[in-house]
């Protein structure tokens, strides 16, 4: 008998949802007090999953469930602080047949997510802590890793790293992934398990970001030439979109859903299989309508 692992639940998840649409859609439930776009509104048990319902309402294929705000200046969370926050709501998840992963960088947290009913483990840290592979392995989950050079405590401010730091952001940080990744496969964890997130935002000026995006199918290219992985983009909401509207910098971040939902359209048609957003009801309708249109998107 076919036994179905963390990592096949996730990945025919995402397969099914690319085939209906052209990518998955990954609900955002930040259970803390300082996220950059919902800090405190799903702090509280009930009001996480509530937020919960309504993403799986809403249509999302997956559910990421964070405890620990990964905007710059951030600091860590401990782990017990961030158990203590999102294990009721990932057994919420859980039971009502969601799709969940766990943002995290602690092994320890991913491992007590994973027993809780979770399916991948979304690394921002491009791997700092090799453990958290080992435990990805041990539970035959999904691990997320998106690109970082060092952790968000050390960026100052929204999209504050050196414009110099990249001599070609799109080559240098698929380079720097595919390193995380030959580490993960060394430690047990299966290039097909994994997804890759070229961390828009992270260790990035806002330039950096936006090229990324604008050049998003060569960056799923260079990653195919290696063998293909699902590719995640988390543009959502992003402080890098005021570039096209410097006004909404100083409003709230919800104010950068139309710039949001032009970039899933962008990272859908370049080959994206994983958009990370707050407003899955908006994208997925954009997405549809395109569908609707005859708009030409790419074959599976």
């Amino acid at each position: 008998m076919l036994v179905m692992t963390r990592s096949s639940r996730f990945a025919g998840v995402v397969r099914g949802a690319v085939a209906r649409r052209g990518a998955a859609l990954m609900g955002i439930c930040n259970v803390t007090p300082d996220s950059f776009s919902d800090g405190g509104r799903f702090l509280d048990r009930n009001a996480a999953c509530a937020r919960v319902d309504e993403l799986i309402s809403a249509g999302a294929d997956i559910i990421d469930i964070g405890g620990e705000s990964t905007r710059p200046g951030s600091k860590p969370v401990p782990a017990r602080e961030q158990l203590e926050r999102v294990l009721p709501v990932i057994r919420h998840a859980a039971a009502h047949g969601a799709c969940v992963s766990i943002d995290t960088t602690s092994a320890e947290v991913a491992a007590a997510c994973l027993d809780a009913g979770a399916h991948a483990v979304n690394d921002v840290s491009l791997l700092r802590d090799e453990d958290l592979a080992r435990v990805v392995a041990g539970s035959a989950a999904c691990l997320v890793l998106s690109h970082a050079r060092a952790p968000q405590e050390q960026m100052r401010g929204y999209g504050g790293w050196p414009l110099g730091a990249y001599d070609d952001v799109v080559v240098d940080v698929v380079v720097e992934w595919e390193r995380a990744a030959a580490r993960a496969n060394e430690l047990g964890v299966d290039r097909s398990a994994l997804v890759m997130d070229p961390g828009l935002g992270f260790s990035k000026a806002a330039r950096h970001s936006f090229e990324l995006l604008r050049r998003a199918s060569q960056l799923v290219a260079r990653i195919a030439e290696k063998g293909e992985v699902p590719i995640l983009f988390g543009a959502s909401r992003k402080s890098f979109l005021t570039l096209v509207d410097p006004k909404s910098a100083k409003s709230d971040p919800a104010d950068r859903d139309g710039a949001s939902i032009a970039a899933a359209l962008h990272a859908v048609r370049a080959g994206v299989h994983i958009l990370r957003v707050h407003d899955v009801r908006a994208t997925r309708q954009a997405i549809d309508m395109e569908i609707v249109l005859g708009t030409p998107r790419r074959k599976i």
